[in-house]
């Protein structure tokens, strides 16, 4: 299994990135509603966040907050996930939190995989991230 950065949207400070799991291995991969996420500073050490599934009171109307579905991964398919966020600042005196990796467990049971990100999650200091659940790519 691989995770790679799919597409990101910022707007207005609120953000969605895609992560996505490709099956490089030579059987099926079963998945099952949601990822278990931490995000990870710079240096790898764990962020302070509250991660809640679907949108997670961050913002309405995402579509993160659709019910699970069970994927079943062909070799060479892959699935992804979303996050929500925004990059809002609501005390001046707590410092912006930035997450640079993310350590990803797809399914209980599974080994972690980490995927240093490209294009960091600038969560200000609101400490709340939306997960959606794992969703099948589109055919």
């Amino acid at each position: 299994m691989v995770l790679r950065e799919g597409q990101g949207d910022a707007a207005m400070g609120l953000r969605v990135a895609e992560v996505q799991l490709l099956n490089c291995g030579t059987e099926p991969y079963v998945l099952e509603g949601y990822p278990d996420v931490k995000v990870l500073d710079k240096a790898k050490a764990p962020v302070r966040v509250d991660i809640g599934h679907g949108s997670n009171n961050v913002a309405s109307g995402t579509g993160l907050d659709a019910q699970p579905e069970r994927i079943v991964l062909q070799p060479g398919q892959h699935a992804s996930f979303s996050l929500l966020w925004r990059n809002l600042v609501t005390d001046a005196t707590v410092p912006a939190t930035e997450g640079r990796h993310l350590e990803v467990r797809p399914r209980p049971g599974a080994p972690l995989l980490t995927l240093a990100l490209t294009r960091p999650l600038d969560l200000g200091n609101t400490g709340r991230l939306g997960l959606g659940p794992w969703t099948a790519a589109a055919r």
